[in-house]
């Protein structure tokens, strides 16, 4: 019913009282909201409970939402805010999947299918193990630049600092990781791979 109207549009009939075109809110974000809370967390459980409570959270404050800004950067600003939350009550921290191609500085062999898939299966453990070993202001936002496909304002707005330091946290986050890598066993193994 309402497919053709952006997030803002929605947002304005929503602060004008029309609380029933916040299902079309849900129906867009649900997807989104879900994948970046299991960034964090690996409990289903807690995954439903997040999602559920930034839907709430952002219904309760919709009045607050300026509509002639994006709605995008601010829903994920409150997701990351009850995640961060819940991690610090939880003293938790789970395993982030990402693109081993974008650390780990070796080229895959090509010739025989199963080597190469297994070496891609051990180098996203390898990701998975050490990626919790970076502070959480580089973690943040290298998973809302490769994985939500923010851009650095969107991700400057989402955690309040300027979009140059977000640019700098990525690249530094990038290269914590791969320093990290490097000092393991792991690393030589990678790159046996390749030879």
């Amino acid at each position: 019913m309402h497919k053709d109207k952006t997030d803002e549009q929605i947002c304005s009939l929503l602060q004008a009282g029309n609380k029933d075109v916040y299902g079309e809110i849900i129906e867009r974000y649900e997807a989104k909201m879900t994948r970046y809370a299991r960034r964090f967390f690996r409990d289903v459980y807690d995954i439903e409970d997040l999602v559920q409570d930034v839907f709430v959270k952002a219904y309760i404050n919709i009045n607050s939402f300026d509509t002639s800004m994006k709605f995008n950067p601010w829903i994920y600003r409150i997701a990351h805010n009850i995640f961060v939350n819940k991690i610090a009550w939880k003293s938790i921290r789970n395993y982030i999947p990402i693109d081993a191609d974008e650390f780990l500085p070796h080229t895959l062999p090509s010739p025989e299918n199963t080597q190469k898939e297994s070496m891609q299966r051990e180098e996203k453990d390898i990701l998975e193990k050490y990626l919790n070993r970076l502070d959480e202001k580089y973690k943040t936002p290298i998973i809302l630049f490769f994985y939500e496909d923010m851009s650095y304002n969107e991700i400057s707005e989402i955690l309040k600092i300027p979009s140059g330091t977000v640019g700098i946290r990525i690249k530094r986050g990038k290269e914590k990781l791969k320093d990290i890598i490097k000092n393991t066993d792991h690393f030589n193994r990678l790159e046996s791979y390749g030879k």
